[in-house]
């Protein structure tokens, strides 16, 4: 029986911005559609203006009704925006936000009744994106409600080869960030990382470093009491649950000293 490929949904983003760049010179390489089964969620007629203004590599691009339609050895993409919508480039409007936004509902619906298996996601623009169904400061925390459930939260992971740093706070304002630092919340989010290791990286007994809040790890308190008082017990709390987190570090000295080759 012949293997099935995974059925990737990709979300245009802002239609203003980088997204259909980013998405059509990734597409041109003929193997992508050999390794995975693209299915684009956009607008054909939007792709094709894109890539005249931006003198971009040709993608034939097979239009479909539905996901369940979605061909191997292609490049799929659903029209789910009105192709009258206008582009302008580099600005910021209210039609590249609706955009966007009907986009993404589109590819979360058939990624929870399951037509498509995983999903990728070019940029929105945070702002323009608002309305009443999306009221979120990124895409992390709508995911997060459309697929959460029974209390599961969602994990930022910002990767590169086998660089993976995982977030505790999320897109919140950098003065808010000591005070929302909490035991439970460094520890939901040490056991939600040493899973998504083991399961979508196949690492069988990560080794996880976490990082300081203050500058040399607060020096025993004389800098900040965040490490002594909720980081170090959240550390000790975590290994009791199964996890090997070690630290913190200071996060200066950590990146310096390239400290990270030696933790997953």
């Amino acid at each position: 029986m012949e293997e099935r490929l995974v059925k990737v949904g990709i979300t245009h983003g802002d239609i203003n911005g980088i997204g259909y760049e980013v998405i059509l010179k990734t597409l041109s390489d003929t193997r992508i559609a050999e390794l995975c089964t693209p299915v684009i969620y956009g607008s054909s007629k939007i792709a094709a203006y894109h890539r005249k203004v931006l003198d971009l590599p040709a993608v034939n691009l097979s239009i479909i009704a539905q996901a369940e339609d979605a061909g191997a050895n292609r490049v799929n993409i659903i029209n789910c925006v009105d192709d009258e919508t206008k582009v302008e480039l580099c600005q910021s409007t209210t039609a590249a936000g609706e955009a966007a936004y009907l986009a993404l509902e589109a590819a979360v619906t058939d990624l929870k009744r399951g037509a498509v298996d995983v999903l990728v996601t070019a940029p929105i623009n945070k702002h323009n994106i608002q309305n009443e169904q999306f009221h979120f400061p990124g895409h992390t925390e709508y995911l997060e409600q459309c697929f959460g459930g029974l209390g599961k939260k969602a994990l930022m992971i910002l990767m590169k080869d086998n660089l993976r740093v995982a977030l505790v706070t999320g897109h919140i304002p950098l003065a808010q960030v000591a005070s929302k630092i909490t035991v439970e919340d460094i520890v939901s989010k040490l056991r939600i990382f040493n899973q998504s290791l083991r399961q979508d990286f196949g690492i069988v007994r990560p080794r996880i470093a976490v990082l300081a809040l203050n500058p040399h790890a607060g020096d025993a308190g004389l800098l900040g009491k965040e490490e002594e008082e909720i980081i170090i017990p959240a550390i000790q709390e975590a290994e009791k649950k199964g996890v090997m987190p070690f630290g913190p570090y200071a996060a200066d000295g950590f990146f310096g000293s390239q400290l990270y080759d030696k933790f997953d």
